[in-house]
């Protein structure tokens, strides 16, 4: 199932080595770092999903590409360009 990448509930800690120029330079420039790596891996478990779910579908993908490459859109006929 494709759910959206919601993450509001209650936060646990978490052991994360990330390098520590970047962690410094991070705290120099007001940057709240667990709140950077908890919207990283978010967008990282989105795209994830996404491929996912891509790679689910990809038969019906495929299928409805070669029928459209065969017969156009069903609903060509309707549009105003």
């Amino acid at each position: 199932m494709n759910r959206p990448a919601r993450f509001e509930g209650p936060k646990r800690p978490t052991n994360v080595s990330l390098n520590a120029e970047l962690v410094e330079e991070a705290k120099r420039l007001g940057i709240n770092v667990s709140e950077a790596c908890q919207t990283g891996l978010a967008a990282e478990v989105k795209k994830a999903r996404e491929a996912a779910w891509k790679e689910e579908n990809r038969a019906a993908i495929e299928s409805w590409n070669a029928y459209t490459r065969e017969h156009g859109l069903p609903l060509a006929k309707y549009r105003l360009f």
